[in-house]
Order: C-alpha cells, then sequence, then structure tokens
C-alpha cells in the first residue's frame, strides 16, 4: 500500500472517530426541557420573578441534563393563557404556586404523583398525614405539601383583658375556664364567649336583655375573609358530591355549622353582618380594627393585622374549638402540580423535588408563606415573631396541621365555578340584611338541589 492511500486512509478513520465522539458527545449534551408556569397564584410580583429566575439558573447550574424554563403570566389573564396552552397541546410541565381553587379550574389536568413518588422513594412521612390527604383525589395524589397556612384563632388579648376573662387555649383538649368552671373549649363555648365580648354604644354586652344589636361598637367573634365552604369545614371536611352515588349531599356537619353561624349573626349578634363589615367600624379590616375580640382564619392573615410602630392593639393565638369532640382547621396551601400532558415527567418530578427541597426556602420566603416542611418552620416563626412580639403561642402553628379536614375546602367538584359561585350565594344571603329572616334549613335544602342541577350540567356536557 502506497504512502498516499495510507495517508487518506488515516484520514478517513480520523474523521469518523470524530464523528462518532461527536455524536456520543451530542447525545450527552441534550437537555430534557421542562416548563414552569407561574401566574395561577402569587408569584408575579417584580421581586419575586427575580428570586424565581435565580432558582432557575440554581438548577439549571446543577442539573446538565435538563433545562428548566420560566414563563411568568399576569394574575389577571393567567387562566385564558394556560387554557390556550393546554388546548395547543402545549401544557407547561409545572404549573405553581397554586392554590386548590386555581388548580380545580383545570380539572383532570394534573399527574397523579403516586407512582414517582413510589420510583424515587420520596419519604412523606415528614409531613403531617392530615396535610398529605388534602391532595388526594381517589386513589391519586396530585401535589406535595409546600406553603400551608393553618386555621387558627386570631384574640385580641387586650378586650380579654378588659372583660376579665381567660385566653382560648393554646393547646387542643384543654379545657377552658368560664363563669368559674372548666369547660370544653367548644363552638358552644366560643359562643358564650363571644356573646361576653360583644358590646353596644350603651357598654351592654350581648348577654344583657337591654342590649342593642343596631348599636354594636364590639363584636366577639368573626370568620375573618372567609369562605362558606371554609367556614362549613370547620365542624368537618365533606365532598360536595358523593363519590359513590354522584349525588350532592350537604353533611349533617355543614348544617349545624350554618345554624351556629345563623344563630351568632341574627340571634346573639356576635358576628357582624355585612352591613357592620362594610361600615367605618370595622376597617381596614374586622380583627385589623381593633373592635373584634376573635376572628377564625388561616396564618396567612398576618398580612393584615397593624405591626410595629402602627400596632393599635395587642393579640395572640389559639387553637380551633371543636365540634362533638373533634377540632377541625381547614387549612389553606399552595403546592407546584406537574401537568398530566408533561411530555417528561420524570424530569418534571426531578425539578418538583427542587422546588420543594433545595429552592424552598428562598421561594417561601419570597412568597411570604409558612413551609410545610418541618425543619424550615422555625426560621419562618421567628420572622413573625419579630414583627408580633405580642404573640406568645407561635407553637400551635405547626400543632394546627395536624387539624386539616379533608377533603379540602377547596376540593374539585363538577362544574367548579358555578357552584363555587352557588355557595357564594348562599353566603351572601346568609350575611346580607336578608340573613335576619332566613329559613336556614329551607335554603340549604335550596342550595343542595341548585348544586346537583349544576353538577348535572357538567356531566351532560
Amino acid at each position: 500500500m502506497n504512502k498516499a492511500r495510507k495517508f487518506i486512509m488515516l484520514a478517513v478513520a480520523v474523521v469518523t472517530v470524530l464523528t462518532l465522539s461527536q455524536g456520543v458527545f451530542t447525545a450527552k449534551a441534550a437537555k430534557v426541557t421542562v416548563n414552569w408556569f407561574v401566574g395561577l397564584g402569587t408569584g408575579g410580583d417584580p421581586l419575586q420573578q427575580d428570586v424565581q429566575k435565580a432558582v432557575v439558573q440554581k438548577f439549571n447550574d446543577t442539573h446538565p441534563d435538563i433545562e428548566l424554563k420560566l414563563t411568568v403570566v399576569d394574575n389577571k389573564v393567567a387562566n385564558d393563557a394556560l387554557s390556550t396552552l393546554i388546548a395547543a397541546g402545549n401544557s407547561p410541565d409545572i404549573v405553581g404556586p397554586v392554590g386548590f381553587a386555581g388548580a380545580n379550574t383545570f380539572p383532570g389536568q394534573w399527574l397523579d404523583l403516586t407512582p414517582l413518588i413510589a420510583k424515587n422513594k420520596v419519604d412523606l412521612k415528614v409531613f403531617p398525614e392530615a396535610l398529605v390527604n388534602l391532595y388526594k383525589e381517589g386513589n391519586a395524589l396530585v401535589g406535595l405539601p409546600f406553603a400551608v397556612f393553618p386555621g387558627l384563632i386570631y384574640y385580641n388579648t387586650d378586650l380579654f383583658d378588659e372583660a376579665g376573662l381567660a385566653y382560648p387555649p393554646a393547646k387542643v383538649g384543654e379545657k377552658y375556664k368560664l363563669d368559674g368552671k372548666d369547660v370544653d373549649w367548644s363552638w358552644d363555648t366560643v359562643a358564650k364567649v363571644a356573646a361576653k365580648l360583644t358590646v353596644d354604644a350603651n357598654g351592654k354586652t350581648a348577654e344583657d336583655a337591654a342590649f342593642d344589636p343596631t348599636k354594636i361598637e364590639q363584636f366577639g367573634f368573626i370568620h375573618q375573609y372567609g369562605s362558606i365552604r371554609s367556614e362549613l369545614s370547620t365542624f368537618g371536611g365533606a365532598s360536595v358530591v358523593d363519590e359513590k352515588t354522584g349525588k350532592v349531599v350537604i353533611p349533617a356537619s355543614w348544617r349545624a355549622e350554618a345554624k351556629w353561624l345563623y344563630n351568632a349573626l341574627w340571634k346573639l349578634h356576635v358576628v357582624p353582618s355585612q352591613s357592620y363589615t362594610d361600615s367605618a367600624l370595622l376597617k381596614p379590616n374586622e380583627f385589623g380594627s381593633g373592635k373584634v375580640a376573635m376572628a377564625r382564619t388561616m396564618l396567612w392573615f398576618t398580612c393584615c393585622i397593624p405591626a410595629g410602630k402602627d400596632a393599635t392593639f395587642k393579640w395572640d393565638l389559639g387553637v380551633l374549638p371543636s365540634y362533638n369532640g373533634n377540632t377541625y382547621g381547614p387549612t389553606d396551601a399552595d403546592t407546584f402540580r406537574i401537568s398530566k400532558d408533561s411530555k417528561n415527567p420524570d424530569a418534571a418530578f426531578t425539578v418538583l423535588m427542587y422546588l420543594l427541597g433545595d429552592a424552598e426556602l428562598d421561594l417561601i420566603t419570597t412568597y411570604g408563606a409558612y413551609p410545610a416542611r418541618p425543619d424550615l418552620q422555625d426560621a419562618a416563626i421567628k420572622a413573625k415573631a419579630e414583627k408580633f412580639p405580642s404573640v406568645k403561642h407561635w407553637e400551635i402553628v405547626p400543632e394546627s396541621l395536624k387539624y386539616a379536614p379533608a377533603p379540602h375546602h377547596e376540593s374539585d367538584f363538577p362544574n367548579y365555578n358555578k357552584g363555587m359561585q352557588r355557595f357564594n350565594d348562599f353566603r351572601t344571603l346568609l350575611y346580607g340584611d336578608t340573613g335576619a329572616d332566613m329559613d336556614v334549613k329551607a335554603e340549604l335544602a335550596k342550595l343542595q338541589t341548585d348544586l346537583q342541577a349544576i353538577v348535572d350540567e357538567a356531566k351532560k356536557k
């Protein structure tokens, strides 16, 4: 073989080797793209966007096989934007943070994480079982705990001191001292305590026969920023539609709470009606005004209480009361969900574990949320304690997560948005001036009938 021929063959071999090597390199360098959609909930604020972009950069720097891309859409148009993407077959892989109401706008869209949890040996025992159960839809688990806001009793210590009353308990099951006797901290007890704390313009309490409900200047209790389903769920969680029969059922526990609330509003006058809520008396908000002694609401309500030099009263936290011996604390929760249409569910799950792992503290902080992960909770509470020095019982916060009722008070059902509007109409009727003459039993029956028609309408479609 002559030298020229040998050289040509060698050159061909070198080129072949280089080509094959480049092919291997290209295969190794090929990345799976995971798209993260933000907009159904929080995350749109410029400062939040900066943190989210930093999270994406850190992920991409440490995961050479996956490229995470972020899309942030204004909350006002996020539903339409996501609907368009899904319809076009371009559904993002991960959506969030998003609460139940936002997720329910897209029923059946979310991936069951159960197989991926088993495959990746994720330990869910770090969370309270009740918290994990919030994300169960039948046998499917469509989310994991991230940002949680347990239900609590906020109480104005100044008003309790003025009335000479014991503070609400700091532990579930603890007795309450009322009129010299130890009694259960139940919803019936709350009504009695609230009556002692509701005062009219003449200084008469709601217990006094001369009390004037048209001139109330201080109320004993409120479901602060409540929704009727969260209020009903303080007596126990329930599905709107029975899975076995497909029928809408208003359970006995919800009927009992509706009756309790009607009596508190219109018989005892210890809860402000909508007219009082809209009045100057209860500004900037009911409990924040300093004119309401107790409020049942979620942890996120710390956003709306005057703090620091603006603080006008002292307050603390208590546990929720019981119904029939059981405590139920409706809990708001945001998380990230994986679309069932994700073309790369394994890679999306890797991203999800990153958002709920290494990136969680940064995200929780920028979202102003409380972490579901126990190892991050002390730091979150420390930040709140510095802002509200009068609060002594922050330990109630993680404990209350154990009492989140399931199903969640925003759990899905057919024709969700229309059905929730019907629930809201019931609440408007109850809290409005029309509530004074309301036949609660009849209106609950009508609510059930109307909800059944709404559910059936979705089934026909």
